[in-house]
């Protein structure tokens, strides 16, 4: 009998794992991606199966918010985007400005200023200014909201402008703050603040979307004034670890890109608040006293529901298009498949292709599974260099003087796609050359790969680790 019941046993476990494999193969995702799923499941199946259901289940066939409250929310951008006068999309970036449109309606708008802030000592001094000097309304979708030091700051300057009368809506993402004490997000509540977890994970019901993160950082005041880049709201953004500074980017936008920042946020919002919020109020006209420009500015955001991994499009489109030179600053390097050709493509064809990363990470695994990677974009022609002055968390990228991105979105498959980022492409001379001279600042604090004899030539067992923490790195 006792037989009898470990043939059943083993009989239905292989059946479980030949289902959960089938599962993944009709997926029809990257090949490399279903190999490691694959892999995993067969070779430890109990743990392979459980971060399946998990980390695992593609849900970009899924729409979380209807085509009718798109174009709802939508409608009031738009108004604003028909308004702009001589409005002109510079030739070489008309295919990329059109993918975006085509995709998701990030519409490009004109007459824009861009405030460049490099640490968290630049960065939030003038958020926490912009929120004194809020009147109707403050925004913030964060993947972290800490409660630490400055966290509880920025907490209490919230607070006092909901009593004032201010609204005030914070998205945070409930993975990103699992470490975070309930009683913070209900202290702010309290005192009338409305607040949302974004997809809370609760077993069984959002299992298998713990893996699909908002990672994206906007933050809106009064429709006027917005912030996009890397920082989320933690003290170590201000201060950085124990063992090393931290080195970050956030762009501050005046002018008409300010409607697709709250586009988008409000998109988030009616996700998670299922409050459709379309009062013209919310996009107020924008003065053009002090301010008229070409400078064009798209807030383009990705997502797993998406039919498609638009800023990775868009990333990819950038590179092949390069005529001259592309820089990038990325903290974590495990590309996928299309990025890595764009990238190697560039290189091999002459481009001045140079990445920054981090010299030390603050993800272990993911340090060794980069390190591949950037061998092999070394040997196809890229400039790799490894940041030593702290910890790079800025993602950023120029080229040919004429276009540059900053945002949330790292140079890896999970921001690619399983997170919901949010990136500004902008359209301007003046600020790709001071996206250039910060990127060049940068490079004369890092080392050059090919000067790291033990990460140009590891010895083979260190070389054996790479390529198994590699084999892995689409799941990371």
């Amino acid at each position: 009998m006792e037989g009898l019941l470990y043939i059943i046993g083993v009989t239905l476990a292989w059946v479980l794992i030949a289902a959960t494999i089938i599962h993944v193969i009709m997926d029809n995702r990257q090949p490399a991606k279903t190999m490691a799923w694959a892999l995993v499941i067969f070779f430890i199946p109990v743990v392979g199966i459980v971060f399946y259901l998990f980390f695992g289940i593609n849900h970009r066939r899924e729409r979380m918010v209807s085509q009718r409250s798109m174009d709802q929310l939508t409608k009031r951008s738009m108004l604003n985007f028909v308004e702009q006068e001589d409005f002109r999309i510079p030739e070489r970036q008309r295919q990329l400005v059109d993918l975006f449109v085509n995709q998701s309606m990030a519409l490009p708008f004109k007459n824009n200023q861009i405030d460049i802030m490099t640490d968290g000592y630049s960065f939030f001094p003038e958020l926490l200014s912009d929120i004194a000097a809020a009147r109707h309304h403050i925004h913030i979708d964060v993947y972290i909201f800490d409660d630490d030091a400055l966290g509880r700051l920025i907490a209490d300057a919230l607070i006092d402008k909901a009593r004032s009368g201010v609204e005030v809506r914070i998205i945070y993402d409930d993975v990103g703050c699992w470490s975070v004490r309930r009683s913070f997000f209900e202290h702010m509540r309290a005192a009338g603040i409305e607040i949302a977890p974004f997809l809370p994970v609760h077993f069984p019901s959002f299992t298998s979307k713990a893996n699909y993160r908002d990672h994206r950082k906007i933050f809106v005041i009064d429709g006027t004034i917005g912030y996009i880049g890397g920082m989320n709201i933690a003290l170590r953004y201000v201060k950085g670890t124990a063992s090393q500074p931290w080195r970050d980017t956030m762009w501050r936008i005046t002018g008409s890109a300010i409607y697709g920042l709250q586009r988008d946020f409000l998109v988030d919002w009616y996700f998670v608040d299922r409050t459709l919020v379309t009062n013209r109020i919310y996009y107020p006209p924008i003065s053009l006293s002090a301010l008229s420009n070409n400078c064009v500015v798209q807030i383009v955001t990705s997502g797993p529901t998406e039919d498609y991994p638009e800023i990775m499009q868009g990333f990819v489109r950038t590179i092949l298009a390069a005529r001259r030179y592309v820089y990038i600053e990325t903290p974590y390097l495990l590309p996928n498949e299309p990025v890595l050709f764009a990238l190697k493509t560039a290189a091999v064809g002459g481009v001045d292709v140079r990445i920054i990363c981090p010299l030390r990470s603050d993800a272990r695994f993911t340090d060794w599974a980069s390190r591949s990677y950037l061998r092999e974009l070394h040997e196809a022609g890229a400039k790799v260099y490894l940041y030593g002055a702290g910890f790079l968390h800025s993602k950023i990228m120029v080229s040919d003087d004429a276009l540059s991105t900053c945002g949330s979105t790292n140079l890896d498959s999970r921001s690619f796609e399983n997170n919901f980022e949010a990136n500004a492409f902008v359209y301007d001379e003046s600020t790709a050359l001071r996206m250039k001279k910060i990127f060049l600042d940068d490079l004369a604090m890092s080392t050059p790969l090919h000067q790291l004899p033990e990460r140009i030539a590891p010895r083979f067992t260190r070389r054996l680790w790479e390529s198994l923490t590699r084999l892995v790195s689409p799941l990371l």
